[in-house]
């Protein structure tokens, strides 16, 4: 669909704004422009204002409203409210503060008068009793929600990353909008088969250094480490697509005692990511293998963040800002470019109907 007409959107705990890159690029949607953002990351909220330039709060978003601030109008408002409190990682998670996130998030939904938003989460959140509250708000304000568990590899991320997606709207609205629309799949019939690990960093050269680099993308952010003889030993010992189960059978004179007395579970710990495969979940530290299957498909050393920010779906011209560990953070915590952009199409759809309907 062209995008003729340019909606406004504000992004709530935006990070460095991937989510908002698929909604306002038209290299994954575009038709939308930002605002507005709010992240308390002095440097996501450094690198969103080096890719959109518009304006930001660095901050607490409680503390925030609390100062009665002067809220742009916004046609939606997009954005996943901190994700510890739902998470599986997080095994005391019961009154977690971090869980109620989503009020201050309607908040500015109500003030700013929007029509459609999007909350983006953890699976768990749709079996939480908070989304219960999150629908119970939502419909007190007159909106409609329809909401699903989705794949990012089903359009087009090379990472099997599943997301809970929450979608809702004024009622009124013109156009009722649905689920995005998948665009790849596992077996490749119907659609495309998902996009590969292969596909996305095999043309990248060996990284140097182990800082980022004053140089153009994609090599700036293309380092490596200095890892220990001890880690580039166990490295050697993992065959491809192998794990931590494979160094302690191969070398269980240097594999960690904790693993040799952890006999299940973990078999992502100290893996090989598989080339003809779509990545597994890429999290902000990416760059220990100890974290997860993080090693590259065949040479001896984790991958880089530029192959992170590419198994993420970020081209290679986005301006991230930040040390190696706050772009980490960054690239991890994001909302993969790709399924923004898949969102945001049925987003666009959905309000650019009024206008089809006013020419008719």
């Amino acid at each position: 669909m062209k995008k003729t007409v340019k909606y406004r959107l504000i992004d709530l705990f935006s990070g460095a704004g991937g989510m908002t890159l698929g909604f306002t690029d038209e290299r994954f949607c575009g038709g939308f422009e930002c605002v507005l953002s709010v992240d308390n990351d002095a440097a996501a909220m450094a690198t969103h204002k080096a890719a959109y330039a518009a304006p930001g709060v660095v901050g607490n978003i409680e503390n925030w409203l609390e100062s009665n601030p002067d809220i742009p109008q916004a046609d939606i408002v997009i954005g996943g409210p901190p994700c510890q409190g739902f998470s599986l990682l997080n095994k005391n998670r019961v009154g977690d503060g971090r869980r109620a996130l989503w009020e201050p998030y309607m908040d500015v939904v109500e003030h700013c008068g929007a029509t459609m938003f999007v909350m983006e989460n953890v699976p768990e959140l749709l079996r939480s009793y908070e989304f219960n509250d999150v629908a119970k708000r939502a419909k007190k304000m007159g909106f409609s929600l329809i909401h699903d568990v989705v794949n990012a590899a089903d359009y087009g991320v090379p990472q099997t990353r599943k997301r809970a997606i929450i979608i809702g709207w004024k009622k009124g609205l013109t156009g009722v909008p649905t689920l995005p629309e998948q665009t790849h799949s596992k077996n490749g019939e119907v659609f495309p088969a998902w996009r590969s690990v292969r596909d996305v960093i095999a043309d990248l050269p060996e990284p140097e250094g182990i800082e980022i680099r004053s140089c153009p993308p994609p090599l700036n952010l293309h380092f490596g480490r200095t890892p220990t003889q001890v880690s580039l030993a166990r490295y050697r010992v993992v065959p491809p697509g192998g794990n931590r189960f494979d160094l302690q059978r191969n070398a269980p004179e240097i594999t960690p005692a904790c693993w040799i007395r952890k006999t299940s579970g973990g078999t992502d710990l100290f893996g090989r990511l598989w080339w003809d495969r779509p990545s597994v979940t890429i999290r902000t530290e990416f760059f220990k293998p100890e974290k997860g299957r993080y090693l590259h498909p065949e040479k001896h050393r984790p991958i880089t963040h530029r192959e992170a920010a590419r198994i993420m779906g970020f081209p290679d011209d986005f301006p991230f800002v930040g040390s190696k560990t706050e772009i980490a953070r960054q690239i991890g915590n994001a909302v993969p470019p790709p399924l923004a952009g898949a969102i945001a199409k049925v987003i666009y759809k959905a309000l650019y109907a009024k206008v089809l309907t006013k020419a008719a």
